[in-house]
């Protein structure tokens, strides 16, 4: 990185943190709200930018963009899919979250089940965030700088060192942001970023393009095209990372979850003025979350393009094709805005987790009669403490097989089914007992594990020793032969899915809820929803579905 490189990161990256302090500076952060809602102030463009950058960090844009350097563009269901289940987020969930002035998605489960259900989810998100997501969200984000801008070699250290030093750099500024700036610093912060990451963004996939076009975009797509039409097949094989048919099972549930029940993503929208302004800022990000895959997929088909064979891993695709395409003035910029994308994902969680614990378990188990401020605080040392555990793990990750993206969800896909079904039942039901929830919220979880660790290993290991047996080594074979041995993930995630729903109403038969659930109405904020949110979600989904019709 040369002079002007330095300057602009250093530049836009101060930029942030100033917009942020001058933003945030006479919100009062020693109450509940204002620390973990941003006193309810929360516009629909604050909302749209917080919740993209929250979702769009350095895993999802290296590691989507190294599934399509593998498999083309099928991957673009992870981002397209998603504005679906934000809409039906927008209109339908949310008048019913917002109407109780929640700031937890568990504590919706407090008052729709008991306590103890509450502490069980409040835990398995917990567990989500600090093992999973964030760990992950610093490697990848640690992998990127290093590839990109070659730190082993610009710094003089090796590899594990730049990953350890990278890890430790963001996690500690990521923290300052999030235990001591509150949602309004993060969501502030995240709005900036965003602005900055889809002008950044844009500008990877247009230098990539006119490389290929000598010169002009519109060559290069037409050569891109012509030259890998294989890429541009959304249906994908059976050994692929999304076979088509998941689509219609595992893929929707994940979304849901993310989206509908996450509650670091619905801790942004709690926030909200308003129901309005809510479902507004939702919306929004939903239509931009349409036109992402141009940012987080496009990107790898084109270093597929340009390196085919010269890559060690799947996931150096995209922080490749940056250092190969982008002029030196950018640099910095760049290098600024995705590390304000990995802060932001990173701190949003470090948010969400120090709310979880001071919200909804530190006076339920560590001081009943705690105050605001007490609880506050509690939730700021917690988090402090997560940060630590997460940096510390986050060097140990290793590559995943199919690509950092892919074991992101797999692994979430134990807490996902469980969570999301209690959730939808809790909605649609007033008469199924909180043991019934209690019950999917742990066994739910060893049966996808027990399923993913166990059963799968057994019955793949089992068929290639067959193949072995049969004289089969060709790659492809291999690969069909492991994908016929066992359901995909996904469609694990559906089958357990409606497992756990029909258990749960067999609970609500067997044993009807004797109190029966009535929502409370809130008169914190304005519940009056926003009168085209159906007419534009329509319209989003219509555009969704286009885009399947066209690949």
């Amino acid at each position: 990185m040369g002079t002007l490189s330095i300057i602009s990161f250093i530049g836009f990256t101060l930029l942030v943190a100033f917009i942020a302090w001058y933003a945030t500076r006479k919100t009062d952060e020693r109450s509940a709200d204002g620390y973990y809602l941003g006193g309810r102030s929360l516009g629909a463009i604050t909302i749209a930018g917080s919740l993209l950058l929250t979702n769009l960090s350095a895993e999802q844009i290296v590691g989507l963009n190294g599934q399509s350097f593998a498999q083309g563009v099928l991957v673009m269901a992870w981002e397209t899919l998603a504005a679906i289940s934000m809409i039906v987020t927008a209109i339908y969930l949310l008048p019913k979250y917002m109407r109780s002035g929640i700031t937890t998605i568990p504590q919706f489960i407090q008052e729709r089940f008991d306590a103890q259900t509450k502490s069980i989810l409040s835990i398995l998100f917990l567990v989500a965030f600090g093992i999973v997501l964030l760990p992950t969200i610093l490697y990848s984000g640690s992998l990127a700088f290093s590839t990109m801008f070659d730190l082993p070699k610009t710094l003089g250290i090796s590899q594990s060192a730049v990953i350890w030093l990278c890890v430790w750099s963001i996690g500690i500024i990521g923290s300052i942001y999030a235990i001591f700036g509150g949602l309004k610093a993060v969501a502030v912060s995240d709005l900036v970023n965003a602005i900055g990451l889809l002008i950044g963004g844009l500008l990877i996939p247009v230098f990539g393009l006119m490389l290929i076009g000598d010169g002009s975009v519109s060559n290069g797509i037409s050569t891109l095209w012509e030259a890998n039409p294989d890429k541009f097949n959304a249906k994908g094989d059976i050994d692929s990372f999304i076979p088509f048919s998941t689509i219609f099972t595992g893929m929707m549930i994940a979304q849901m979850y993310y989206w509908g029940t996450n509650q670091s993503i619905l801790q942004r929208v709690f926030g909200a003025k308003s129901l309005k302004e809510g479902q507004k800022g939702m919306i929004l990000a939903g239509f931009v979350k349409f036109l992402i895959p141009i940012i987080v997929v496009l990107p790898g088909i084109i270093a597929w393009h340009l390196f085919e064979g010269s890559l060690e891993n799947a996931d150096q695709a995209y922080p490749a094709l940056v250092r190969k395409v982008l002029p030196g003035a950018f640099l910095g910029f760049f290098a600024a805005v995705l590390f304000g994308a990995v802060l932001s994902s990173f701190n949003s969680l470090l948010n969400s987790s120090s709310t979880l614990f001071g919200v909804d378990l530190y006076r339920q188990y560590f001081n009943k009669n705690a105050s605001e401020i007490q609880m506050v605080k509690a939730g700021k040392i917690f988090g402090m403490i997560l940060a630590i555990i997460s940096m510390t793990i986050s060097p140990f990750i290793a590559n995943a097989p199919d690509g950092l993206f892919s074991y992101i969800q797999e692994s979430l896909g134990s807490l996902s089914v469980p969570i999301l079904a209690v959730v939808t039942v809790g909605i649609i039901t007033k008469n199924v007992p909180a043991l019934g929830a209690k019950i999917v919220l742990t066994v739910g979880v060893l049966m996808y594990l027990v399923s993913q660790f166990v059963l799968s290993p057994y019955f793949v290991e089992t068929a290639l020793a067959e193949a072995a047996a049969n004289g089969i080594t060709n790659a492809k074979e291999l690969n069909i032969i492991k994908a016929k041995a066992y359901p995909h993930f996904l469609h694990i995630m559906g089958i357990l899915f409606v497992i756990n729903v029909a258990f749960m109403l067999l609970m609500g038969k067997l044993y009807p809820n004797k109190n029966i659930y009535t929502p409370t109405i809130t008169e914190q904020i304005d519940i009056e929803p926003w009168k085209y949110a159906k007419v534009i979600g329509i319209i989003i989904t219509i555009l969704v579905l286009s885009t399947y019709f066209i690949f």
